[in-house]
């Protein structure tokens, strides 16, 4: 069973709910730019996520596919399109409030070795 979460970036630009369940699974990613950001990912179906105010600037590179996005006042990248799940958004739980959670368990993901690993992700933005 889903519960309507919500989230943002620091200075309150932008703003976003999303459907998951009460004890999650996040992942700490050590590519390149999740290690700068310190992004904590919760994938979810895009169906299940809903931007509620503002708009932010978008950001791609190497491949195009993974869409990064960020408020253009406080810089927070909130979530994202990742390249391992272009049909879903990767929420950086960093920005949730975790007051709707019962329990949230950290796995690591090896994005170092992307290519070896990305398929584990990938059954993570399917509707449930």
């Amino acid at each position: 069973m889903n519960t309507m979460h919500s989230g943002g970036c620091h200075c309150g630009a932008i703003r976003f709910q999303f459907e998951a369940p009460e004890v999650v699974t996040v992942y700490r990613c050590n590519c390149s730019i999740c290690s700068m950001t310190d992004h904590l990912h919760l994938i979810i179906p895009t169906e299940a996520f809903h931007l509620t105010h503002g708009e932010p600037l978008t950001y791609t590179f190497n491949s195009g596919v993974a869409r990064h996005t960020f408020c253009g006042n406080c810089g927070i990248k909130s979530f994202y399109v990742p390249r391992s799940n272009p049909d879903g958004v990767s929420i950086n739980y960093r920005c949730v409030s975790p007051e709707t959670f019962v329990r949230v368990d950290v796995d690591l993901f090896d994005g170092q070795n992307w290519e070896d690993n990305a398929a584990a992700l990938s059954a993570l933005s399917q509707p449930k």
